[in-house]
């Protein structure tokens, strides 16, 4: 065989290997946080649409991106290690923080600067999420909410961006925080019972009521446009809470499952808000 033909066998090889080691400095591997992450631009974009807005909600989702590389580095920082994916991690993640950049001085040109306060509300939960990600502790409970609840945010600031309703884009902001607090905690535990045996704790039932909660104040005292929204997440709630005895569905029904309640909330929540107005 000549050395060519080595060559060409084996050059698709590496390539396949490369390509899958940037892969995974670039994608998440959290299947659930693509939804979590897109159901709050998605909302806010139905109830007030606006060019900022539009660049918020790209600036957010390359943020979600940008954690993958960004949980690299620091982990790999941390065990003060330089791995050849610690260089490709840098890269990509300064490449998409930059156009995050670029982004929010884009929205903050067209819209001015009181879009940014609700996200500097959700930079400590973000530092919570990189504090737990740091030292790859990023799947346990408490980041995946602060994270989920984080993100939420962006719901208010493209709501402020877009018609400056400061009240309706905190309402959703919690509908969204509320949806996060009845669904988190119930997916982690249907997992574990799937793979350990593990039943449901009382704590999973008492943060699905925290959600409840959460979205009825919203409605009540915040806006009262977003009451349909607060009916959907005690609708979410009310359909998982008969499953907790039965056979537990693999993963990844799970999360179609999951998707489908996010997007219909979405829906109604965005329904009742232009009902009401």
């Amino acid at each position: 065989m000549s050395p060519a033909a080595v060559v060409g066998d084996e050059a698709p090889g590496r390539g396949a290997i490369e390509r899958s080691a940037w892969r995974k400095v670039a994608l998440p591997s959290e299947h659930g946080g693509w939804g979590l992450t897109l159901e709050p631009p998605m909302l806010a974009l139905l109830v007030a649409p606006s060019r900022a807005g539009v660049a918020i909600a790209f600036a957010a989702l390359l943020a979600f991106l940008a954690r993958t590389p960004v949980k690299l580095v620091l982990v790999d920082l941390g065990r003060r290690r330089r791995l050849p994916r610690t260089r490709k991690a840098a890269l990509v993640g300064g490449v998409e923080l930059t156009l995050i950049g670029g982004l929010v001085l884009a929205a903050f040109v067209v819209a001015g600067g009181g879009w940014l306060v609700p996200v500097g509300a959700a930079l400590p939960l973000f530092a919570v999420e990189l504090w737990y990600d740091a030292r790859s502790r990023g799947r346990r409970l408490v980041p995946e909410l602060a994270g989920a609840v984080g993100i939420g945010a962006t719901a208010a600031a493209i709501t402020i961006a877009g018609d400056g309703a400061w009240r309706l884009g905190v309402a959703l902001w919690a509908i969204l925080a509320a949806r996060a607090f009845v669904s988190i905690p119930y997916v982690r535990a249907q997992v574990l019972r799937l793979r350990r045996g593990v039943p449901m704790s009382s704590a999973t039932v008492v943060l699905q009521l925290v959600g409840v909660v959460v979205a009825v104040a919203a409605a009540a005292v915040v806006d009262r446009s977003v009451a349909a929204g607060a009916v959907g997440v005690a609708a979410i709630a009310v359909a998982q809470a008969p499953t907790v005895r039965r056979p537990v569905p693999p993963p990844k029904i799970l999360g179609l499952r999951q998707l489908a309640f996010g997007l219909a909330l979405v829906g109604v929540t965005a329904a009742g808000v232009h009902l009401a107005g």
